[in-house]
């Protein structure tokens, strides 16, 4: 499956766009890409701090033939994410739920999991912010990114590339996948 990228400098929110995108076009799946989000949204309504030239990307899928709860479908999109990470950190990522990564207890990377229906068809809109670069400085929430780790700098195109593979090998094989077998993600 390939997913159709939108590519944005500047956006309110990948999420909302990326709904847009599902009632106003007849596409099925993409990914929504951003240098920067001026309204990016979190969990609970929260805020989401957008620094340039760190990762904020939403992937749009149908997920009628998907027998997953939501709570189950949010695990399996941070393995994902993990996986992501893996590529550019090989130490511990501890995921916290129900959808923070987190190293050394510092927040790297948030998931805003949103779904809609248009004519009868369920979408799920996962929407990914990893700090790359820079680090929001959150009251008693401490944070971390990747150059800070690693010392090496991560594109947020580097990034993209990496992740719309794992999505791209991932959503075809969701519909048979074995909940057992998260942890092989």
């Amino acid at each position: 499956m390939k997913l159709k990228k939108y590519r944005y400098k500047i956006v309110n929110s990948t999420n909302d766009l990326a709904i847009q995108i599902i009632k106003n076009t007849n596409n099925k799946s993409g990914i929504v890409i951003a240098n920067k989000q001026k309204k990016g949204r979190g969990q609970y309504g929260k805020k989401w701090t957008s620094f340039k030239g760190n990762l904020f990307v939403s992937i749009f899928f149908p997920i009628d033939k998907i027998k997953f709860s939501l709570k189950e479908l949010t695990k399996i999109n941070c393995l994902l994410v993990k996986k992501l990470l893996l590529n550019f950190y090989n130490k511990k990522i501890r995921i916290k739920s129900p959808n923070d990564l987190l190293i050394d207890n510092m927040k790297i990377s948030g998931i805003l999991q949103e779904t809609i229906l248009k004519s009868s068809t369920k979408f799920i809109i996962i929407g990914i912010g990893v700090n790359l670069i820079k680090s929001p400085i959150l009251k008693d929430y401490p944070t971390t990114n990747l150059l800070e780790l690693t010392g090496k700098k991560v594109t947020p195109v580097n990034a993209i590339l990496k992740l719309k593979k794992i999505y791209e090998k991932f959503i075809p094989l969701l519909p048979k996948f074995n909940v057992k077998n998260i942890e092989k993600i």
